[in-house]
């Protein structure tokens, strides 16, 4: 009883004296429990200070280091640019590492690779690995959507967020516009012969797998939109999707990772380059071409699919 009206004087709320009465009244064993219960109280919130000041004495020595090493870093980049241009080649003149490393994409491109079209044996041979390292960079973009963004029945807070979900796809559907549907009749089949072309020439002439996938994931996103995404879940579903992006990154990390081990030991790697101007030739371009279309095409349509209803390609 005395610890609830302690309690309840501290706050503010009772008049402790009030209800013990006058001096007489009160007996000595509830006078030491009220002293020694005021002793506790002032040792704790003497404590929670002393916890705060060190808590705060530790927080500036942190940001104090923090900004020590932001400096030092600042510093040291500014240091390394700085070297840096100042070892560059004048203004006018030609920096010589460049021009042998462009003359030898030019006059040993076709050699080498046995693609025609030197930028594609450039990106996918010469720079395969960095090529790989953009395709992977493609896909963790797709991954931390997926995350932030998908919607199925395990992760829905009600029964009535996906009623909502489905009212405001129909509500913003065209594929029930005649008009959409009669267009994407026409024009989808010549954008994905079309894709399809550009990924499969691209060693021969101008395109290739970033520029066919892109294609090709257009037509994906004009066919939902003219026919609906029920369409699309009959061929083309988030499993479908992940898969067929888990293969073709898997195919070219382990194929460029065999020419990189041959290539680095001095080992021939007898894949044949066939004959240049052909589609079957530039030795692992073209197959390396068609994974990272792939990859793109269920890049761009994975994007658009979960920034429009939430999920790619159903919640199967």
């Amino acid at each position: 009883m005395i610890k609830e009206y302690f309690n309840h004087w501290l706050d503010g709320e009772v008049d402790l004296m009030e209800h013990v009465g006058d001096a007489a009244e009160v007996p000595d064993a509830p006078r030491k429990e009220l002293k020694a219960l005021a002793e506790e109280r002032r040792r704790a919130i003497d404590d929670r200070a002393s916890t705060k000041g060190i808590f705060e004495m530790q927080k500036k020595g942190f940001y104090a280091v923090y900004i020590v090493i932001a400096i030092v870093s600042c510093v040291m980049l500014i240091g390394v640019l700085l070297y840096t241009v100042a070892n560059l080649p004048e203004y006018g003149l030609e920096n010589p590492r460049t021009v042998e490393v462009v003359r030898r994409y030019v006059e040993k491109g076709l050699e080498e690779t046995g693609a025609v079209n030197i930028v594609a044996g450039m990106i996918l041979d010469y720079r395969a690995f960095d090529t790989l390292g953009e395709s992977h960079v493609l896909f963790t973009a797709l991954i931390c959507v997926m995350i932030l963004l998908r919607i199925d029945k395990k992760n829905m807070r009600t029964q009535y967020e996906d009623y909502y979900r489905i009212s405001q796809d129909q509500y913003f559907d065209l594929s029930k516009d005649s008009i959409m549907r009669c267009v994407g009749m026409i024009i989808l089949p010549a954008i994905f012969l079309f894709g399809i072309y550009v990924l499969l020439n691209g060693q021969i002439s101008p395109g290739g797998g970033f520029s066919g996938g892109a294609i090709m994931g257009a037509a994906l996103i004009i066919f939902a939109t003219s026919f609906g995404f029920q369409k699309v879940d009959r061929f083309f579903t988030r499993k479908l999707s992940m898969w067929i992006t888990f293969i073709s990154l898997g195919f070219y990390s382990f194929a460029k990772g065999y020419v990189f081990f041959t290539g680095a030991n001095g080992l021939e790697n007898h894949i044949p380059k066939g004959i240049p101007g052909a589609i079957l030739s530039g030795g692992l371009i073209l197959p390396l071409d068609i994974a990272v279309g792939l990859v793109v095409a269920c890049t761009m349509f994975g994007f658009y699919s979960l920034f429009k209803r939430g999920n790619i390609g159903g919640v199967s």
